[in-house]
């Protein structure tokens, strides 16, 4: 297994896993060449990816196929002048071409920039000129063409437009001109040859509490996800593993293609427009994945489900992350399947620094414990420990060492990385506790933390109980200033079917919150809405809400 050149993979104890599991990370990594190419040398057969779309097309790729298509890819850009250092935007949604595409950027040592296909004009240009990207690899989607065509004529530097999947009149036809290029692409060397500490890889972050920031990480990233899929996805060779995830978002590196071709699994990837649950549940069944990842807002709406008339028995194990996971949702889905919910916890910034790891208990509504190589401490505002089940701050100490899979920081943004980099620490902006046996637990972001009369209310805890209510399908907790306690709490919710909103019902979930948790945290205000302001990923944009209501 070409993993254990890199880590030991058999622990007895979480307290082995911690001490014991190191990672090797030998000099002038790159995946393209040393994972991807090596495995199809090694087994050309091995099933990398299965690929199927709502039409029911499928595609069945092998780790030979992966290393020729991306070889062509890289042969291709390179004759349109992309070279090592050169900055490409991924606008691919989930087409099999994205993995053509970031494997053949990653061989010639270029830096992808993976991103969302709902970005406007205006988020485009930003991108653009932010990053100097020169070069935009998209889907032949009509709004997302229109929105480059135009997002072009505002910046000089975009000088390639490739179409994947259609052709666009003015841009390179990436499937037409593809044949054209050799399937042998050779290691660059000298000055060419990446190192392990050139850019690889940028995501703008999903701006959950303000503009998206630049988060580059280098060529030894995809090792720091080794953790994420061998020790929290539980996967190996025989794995055929799910995570719902658009390509242009940051999960995408967490779980469909990194950790999981390290690990030699297979990669489902379910290409669609628009989310069916029922659709999604029989994806699963049909194909027999038998690791699924997903954000709780996934979850929320498969247990809403009648999963039963579905054949699940292949599915061993279940992950989330992206948001915390509220503990109703984890009852119902262990009662529905027979599966405890593995949660995980990272930014874009990070790999998997916290989660519920097979030797950990799992505990609903905590985030479970520490991963290994990962120094993660809880401060106060001066930077000082705190004590067992006190709130503070969670950060990551790297005075020590630098854990693999840890961001280099904000790109062409010194200034920004020092504000939550400095002196050793680097600050999540995060808000948690730890309890004396070493579980943590989520309160929220330092921005959506609620003061009100004195208290500090995290969102999280307040959503979770309001959740258990089965009227609510969905909420977000924000603050709403107020002269007299500085802020009340608000709750924004989205209403369960055969549930219509009125004050009787708006009355009756604030006396269930008074009951289920502290009774100063019962939301004063409760909006009732049809949809959340969300990220790409699925995180709640709560900025979004308080922005909202300043103007209302």
């Amino acid at each position: 297994m070409i993993i254990e050149k890199y880590v030991k993979t058999n622990f007895k104890s979480y307290e082995d896993f911690t001490q014991n599991c190191k990672i090797n990370v030998p000099e002038n990594f790159n995946f393209g060449f040393d994972i991807v190419d090596e495995i199809a040398d090694e087994k050309p057969d091995k099933t990398a990816m299965i690929w199927c779309n709502e039409t029911d097309d499928e595609k069945v790729w092998t780790f030979k196929d992966m290393k020729e298509r991306s070889a062509q890819t890289a042969n291709m850009l390179s004759f349109l002048g992309i070279k090592k250092g050169d900055t490409v935007m991924l606008m691919l949604k989930r087409h099999y071409e994205f993995w053509f595409c970031i494997v053949a950027l990653h061989k010639i040592g270029a830096v992808a920039v993976p991103a969302t296909h709902l970005l406007t004009v205006k988020d485009i240009v930003y991108r653009i000129n932010a990053a100097n990207i020169k070069t935009i690899i998209a889907a032949a989607d009509e709004r997302i063409v229109s929105a480059i065509n135009e997002a072009k004529t505002a910046t000089p530097i975009l000088q390639n437009l490739i179409s994947v999947q259609g052709h666009v009149e003015g841009w390179h036809d990436y499937s037409k001109e593809l044949c054209r290029f050799s399937s042998y692409f050779p290691r660059p060397t000298g000055a060419e040859a990446s190192a392990n500490e050139d850019p690889f890889l940028m995501y703008f972050t999903s701006g959950t509490a303000g503009y998206p920031k630049m988060v580059y990480h280098n060529f030894t990233y995809p090792l720091g996800h080794i953790i994420t899929a061998k020790f929290w996805q539980n996967l190996n060779s025989d794995s055929l593993h799910f995570t719902v995830a658009d390509t242009g978002w940051g999960k995408a590196a967490w779980g469909k293609i990194y950790g999981q071709w390290i690990c030699e699994a297979i990669v489902f990837v379910y290409d669609y427009e628009r989310i069916h649950y029922d659709k999604l549940i029989e994806k699963i069944a049909k194909y027999g994945v038998t690791s699924f990842c997903a954000p709780p807002t996934v979850y929320r709406h498969i247990i809403k489900e009648d999963i039963s008339k579905y054949d699940l028995s292949k599915l061993k194990y279940a992950e989330t992350a992206g948001e915390p996971l509220n503990p109703e949702v984890f009852y119902k889905f262990k009662d529905m399947t027979g599966l405890e919910l593995k949660e995980g916890f990272g930014q874009t910034e990070t790999t998997l620094i916290i989660a519920t790891f097979p030797w950990v208990k799992s505990i609903p509504g905590s985030l479970g414990k520490s991963s290994a190589g990962w120094d993660i401490d809880v401060v106060d505002e001066e930077g000082k420990s705190c004590p067992p089940n006190q709130e503070g701050y969670l950060v990551v100490r790297t005075d020590k060492k630098l854990p693999v899979g840890l961001f280099c920081g904000y790109y062409k943004t010194p200034e920004l990385t020092r504000s939550v980099w400095r002196n050793g620490i680097y600050n999540t902006n995060d808000r948690v506790y730890r309890d004396e046996n070493g579980y943590f637990w989520f309160v929220g972001r330092a921005d959506d933390v609620i003061k009100s009369s004195g208290y500090r209310i995290g969102p999280f805890e307040v959503e979770s109980a309001l959740i258990e209510h089965p009227a609510v399908l969905e909420c977000a907790i924000t603050g709403v200033p107020d002269e007299e306690r500085g802020e009340i709490v608000k709750a924004t919710v989205i209403l369960a079917k055969g549930y219509e909103a009125n004050d009787a019902l708006a009355e009756e979930l604030q006396e269930y919150v008074k009951k289920t948790t502290a009774p100063y945290k019962y939301p004063r205000l409760i909006e009732f809405v049809s949809e959340l302001p969300k990220t790409i990923s699925g995180k709640i944009r709560r900025v979004t809400i308080r922005e909202q209501d300043k103007v209302k």
